[in-house]
């Protein structure tokens, strides 16, 4: 069988969890025997392919071309969903005078008005860019739904939210948990470093750096405690002023150590006492998984209660929001 996986045209230049997800789905697949490539073209030859398997139906944007062209095709399109509107974030946490706008609008109008901001300020612009300025938000995304064959959440709870925001009657859909590789995740056998090795005991939050994933009110949350505290990912692409204010505040015992490979994130998680995830929205968050495989105390808030169905217990942390 070969399988062709498509996703979101920054998928690799602003890297995230789904990057991961789709790095990580590949190479299992393959151990499989499944022939899987990956592709962020819009519309791309897939005449060789028996299935294409998209991710991420919060940018319909360039999902909605990928899914378009597979069905020129003939093909079967398989939608892991990667599913949470961050509509509490936007409208309570964004600060500035996008927080004042954002409390009159719904979240598809706030989608709409952040890709229509991606396109001028970042050059994210393609033809999928100028279909969603045609359609809308929420109608894109109507659309692929429509045309997949498959979903494939990570969770029964994800799969709920989007049956009911889509108003779904009938489909097929498989619920996928998302995963650790314990074969690199595995606290026995994982060697730290002696430049890791500084950072024992530490606080870790392994997260790109940006307003949905709270890193600047954790950041004030921690002041005057005598811990060291490791943040590791990038910047969002929108925002850099966010990532230089949590550095602008934060003490001597706060370290940012930016984008790291992920083969070296398991020596983190085995030094580090503490992982937290305070974001306003996880479905939940893979830094999580990985650090309860780790054996790392993990710290949550309430919009990552799916942990709960894994078997992982966390702290749930709502304060910090």
């Amino acid at each position: 069988m070969k399988v062709l996986f498509q996703s979101r045209k920054t998928l690799f230049t602003a890297p995230g969890g789904d990057t991961t997800q789709v790095l990580k789905t590949r190479e299992f697949l393959e151990k499989l025997g499944v022939s899987v490539d990956v592709s962020i073209e819009l519309q791309p030859d897939v005449s060789g392919y028996d299935i294409i398997h998209v991710f991420n139906l919060m940018r319909p944007q360039d999902l909605y071309l990928q899914v378009e062209n597979a069905k020129k095709y003939g093909k079967k399109v398989a939608l892991s969903t990667i599913y949470g509107p961050y509509t509490e974030y936007e409208k309570k946490a964004r600060g500035g005078f996008l927080q004042f706008i954002n409390k009159f609008l719904s979240i598809t109008q706030i989608e709409y008005l952040k890709v229509l901001a991606r396109a001028v300020l970042n050059q994210e612009f393609s033809k999928g860019t100028l279909l969603y300025l045609l359609h809308g938000h929420k109608k894109l995304q109507q659309k692929i739904i429509r045309m997949v064959d498959v979903f494939l959440p990570n969770s029964e709870s994800e799969m709920e939210r989007v049956i009911f925001d889509f108003n779904i009657k009938k489909c097929n859909y498989i619920s996928v948990p998302n995963a650790v590789d314990i074969d690199k995740f595995d606290y026995n056998s994982v060697a730290v470093n002696n430049d890791i090795n500084r950072f024992k005991d530490c606080v870790l939050c392994v997260s790109r750096i940006e307003g949905r994933k709270n890193q600047l009110n954790v950041i004030k949350a921690i002041k005057g405690l005598p811990y060291k505290f490791v943040f590791i990912g990038q910047a969002g692409a929108n925002f850099k002023k966010y990532y230089e204010k949590c550095k602008k505040i934060s003490g001597d015992n706060v370290f940012f150590l930016g984008q790291i490979e992920h083969e070296q994130l398991p020596q983190f998680y085995k030094v580090a006492k503490v992982h937290v995830l305070a974001s306003w929205m996880e479905t939940p968050g893979l830094s999580s998984l990985e650090a309860g495989v780790m054996k790392t105390n993990i710290v949550v808030t309430k919009k990552e209660i799916p942990l709960i169905t894994l078997k992982i217990m966390p702290f749930i942390a709502n304060q910090i929001i």
